[in-house]
């Protein structure tokens, strides 16, 4: 049975060998944080159970890794990989990926981007995430040139552009710190991208169980089908959940979950729209994030869109909070823009309802000094779902 082996190194060549050490020996890697806490980094060795550790210290083994190999989540010869979760909700799970997952990963990407002989990619994203550990394997499987790096810093990414890599893997935050015109691809995810985003962008969308991005601009992969469980009746503008078949779909998860079932269908957390006119995908974000006030169901994500263009906003992100009138009640949690007036409530709400339903609009307002995200910019909603400072207070002023 193979071995899993827990990968606790930075990005750089020592990954990489040692990566292509652990498949030579038909064993799975495990990529792991490197600056994790103490405490998130047990959590997650709980849940992926590699056998044995490598950081750049060396070696060591752990005890009650194994798991039988006629379980699901036993691993098997053809497994490749052991990815977790990034945690957006806290509760990290772990997927096994397969070789031939990966592989078709790989090339479904290539063949929507385009071969090139001179095509080099950077991975300069965590590579415990598929955000950044596909840009490798990516490059390793179809033979294009590849760089990595420990951190994405926009003095990094101008330096690798200079040296010749031409495609790359970003998330939006990072995207408005450097400058996009030397890049030929730019693959965004991880969160909602800028509505003025560059023209050389592509959005990705997908998830940890199907080694990262599987539709791009809203479009299908090759090889890849899509569409939303909208129950029968309802207008297929009505976000519902998001459901994707894909080769690329983990085999399992370490706890013994298959995914996929007997069609091969596997339903996200997300919430989307699928125009049928197109085919083309629209995430309204993930289903444990709708906020239902008054009986109305607000998606964070449109909203915020349109807090972004207030004046005085750098970042926000919308939670629905208790409230013993509407059930829970819209709330803007916005980092001010340094140097300027923070905004009031009365222009976030005047914005919003310019262009959505007045359900919409936020009834409470908080400032902060930044916003809880993951390692790939998603915004870690359930940390803000509890206000910052004291108890909840009493609800707002009526909908207007």
């Amino acid at each position: 049975m193979p071995e899993l082996v827990g990968l606790a190194l930075p990005g750089g060549p020592a990954f990489l060998d040692e990566l292509r050490r652990v498949w030579d020996r038909g064993d799975v890697a495990a990529p792991l944080p490197v600056d994790a806490p103490t405490a998130h980094l047990e959590r997650l060795v709980e849940v992926v159970r590699p056998a044995r550790i490598v950081t750049p210290d060396g070696e060591r083994r752990l005890p009650g890794s194994e798991t039988p190999e006629d379980h699901a989540g036993g691993l098997r010869p053809g497994d490749a990989l052991v990815v977790a979760t990034s945690g957006t909700t806290g509760r990290p799970r772990a997927a096994i990926h397969t070789h031939a997952g990966v592989e078709a990963a790989a090339f479904a990407t290539a063949t929507a981007l385009g071969v090139a002989p001179d095509v080099r990619w950077l991975a300069c994203l965590p590579l415990h995430h598929v955000g950044g550990l596909s840009v490798v394997t990516r490059a390793l499987l179809t033979g294009a040139g590849l760089e990595v790096v420990p951190r994405a810093e926009p003095a990094v990414l101008a330096d690798a552009a200079r040296r010749g890599c031409t495609h790359v893997s970003l998330v939006p935050t990072l995207l408005r710190r450097i400058d996009p015109t030397p890049w030929r691809t730019i693959l965004l995810g991880g969160s909602a991208p800028p509505v003025d985003r560059p023209r050389n962008t592509v959005t990705t969308y997908g998830c940890t169980e199907t080694f990262g991005g599987v539709v791009y601009d809203g479009l299908a992969l090759n090889g890849v089908s899509v569409r939303t469980a909208t129950p029968p009746g309802t207008h297929w503008s009505v976000p519902a959940p998001i459901e994707l078949r894909t080769p690329s779909l983990a085999r399992a998860l370490r706890d013994g979950t298959v995914l996929g079932g007997d069609d091969g269908w596997f339903r996200t957390d997300d919430l989307g729209v699928l125009d049928p006119d197109t085919g083309r995908l629209t995430v309204t974000g993930r289903a444990d994030d709708v906020v239902v006030t008054g009986g109305e169901n607000v998606w964070p994500e449109p909203v915020e869109r349109i807090l972004a263009t207030v004046p005085g906003v750098d970042e926000v992100a919308v939670v629905g909070r208790e409230d013993r009138e509407w059930g829970q009640r819209v709330v803007a949690v916005v980092v001010p823009s340094p140097g300027v007036e923070p905004p009031a409530l009365e222009d976030l709400r005047a914005a919003v309802r310019s262009e959505l339903p007045a359900a919409c609009a936020p009834r409470e307002l908080e400032l902060r000094d930044s916003l809880p995200r993951t390692a790939l910019g998603k915004i870690e909603r359930y940390r803000l779902r509890a206000p910052a400072d004291g108890p909840t207070p009493p609800p707002g002023s009526p909908r207007t």
